[in-house]
């Protein structure tokens, strides 16, 4: 089958997917939302898609259009979702796929009712070295320990030290540190660990009234699992995992890249190596067609991720109230 899509948004997120949409085949760029004619009519000439639409309900009622990859800022993922789902188009979201769990619980059954797939665009979910890293962790022991690192200075921050007000660390686009990094750091320790006990976390608020930067730590029975997530900085030691038989150490837990398993007498393993972002994305984008093509079965392994996305977005609302983390529309 040969999927038509639209894309909205036109940062280079957007283009990234497009290039792993790609590597899947399947599935072609059709078309193209920007609020700017001209800006949309350059990224659908870099992206191969044939038509620019500027306005949203325009676009949903395409009937070439069959799906939809959403790359708008965070706080328009509800809003643009539902309407693409309520016109019958299958959606895929990028992270976080909403900002309540609630209204992902409301658009999955949506989505549900007309049999049509609702999915969150998380490049570690869909790549095969989750699978590699599940098997690695086998070989450490006992593990009680784990260091989950996201710390990324972002190429806006220069912007933010200027007294301007970047879309990342506005409250009115539901984002800041969290909802950008931190989200991946959940998603390793709840897919590779399960749903903690319960959840004590800090967050370095920025003046702007985002979180530039914050720590949780997930309780569970036997372990603690701490993670760090910062775009006020640059972190260089990753991610360790820790066992009474080595340490698993994860460079990227967005890509599951380079990878080492380090035993105790310090001999080192490699796992995975690195991989090009564009062919890790080309795994969600190839399941997102998987689901799609065979919805019923598919059904076990797409449901499965849905409950993973909306667990994750529970954690992060904890973590949110617990620190008083309010986006505009909440206040």
């Amino acid at each position: 089958m040969n999927l038509n899509y639209a894309i909205i948004g036109t940062g280079w997120i957007a283009k990234a997917f497009t290039d792993g949409m790609k590597i899947a085949s399947g599935i072609s760029p059709y078309a193209v939302y920007s609020r700017t004619e001209e800006k949309g009519r350059s990224f659908a000439s870099s992206v191969g898609a044939e038509k620019v639409f500027t306005n949203l309900e325009e676009m949903a009622c395409s009937e070439e259009i069959e799906a939809v990859y959403i790359a708008s800022p965070n706080a328009f993922h509800y809003a643009q979702s539902k309407l693409f789902l309520e016109h019958g188009k299958h959606v895929i979201c990028e992270k976080p796929i909403t900002v309540e769990p609630e209204e992902f619980e409301e658009l999955f059954s949506l989505a549900k009712s007309k049999k049509l797939v609702y999915m969150e665009a998380i490049m570690m979910m869909h790549f095969s070295n989750r699978k590699v890293i599940e098997n690695a962790l086998k070989k450490l022991g006992k593990i009680t320990t784990a260091r989950i690192d996201f710390s990324q200075l972002s190429s806006k921050y220069p912007a933010l030290k200027r007294g301007e007000l970047p879309n990342i660390f506005n409250p009115e686009m539901a984002t800041g540190s969290l909802m950008d990094l931190g989200v991946y750091n959940v998603y390793f320790a709840l897919y590779y660990f399960g749903i903690p006990e319960r959840v004590t976390s800090t967050a370095f608020m920025l003046e702007t009234g985002a979180d530039g930067a914050g720590t949780a730590v997930l309780h569970y029975p036997d372990k603690q699992v701490t993670l760090t997530y910062s775009k006020l900085g640059q972190s260089r030691t990753g991610t360790e995992i820790y066992g009474d038989e080595g340490t698993l150490f994860v460079e990227s837990i967005s890509k599951l890249t380079n990878v080492k398993f380090i035993h105790n007498d310090g001999t080192e393993e490699t796992v995975a190596g690195d991989t090009e972002k564009e062919e890790v994305m080309s795994g969600e984008a190839g399941d997102f067609l998987k689901y799609i093509s065979d919805y019923e079965g598919n059904k076990e392994a797409y449901f499965a991720c849905a409950e993973t996305a909306l667990s994750v977005s529970r954690i992060m609302k904890e973590i949110r109230l617990q620190n008083g983390i309010k986006y505009t529309s909440e206040i």
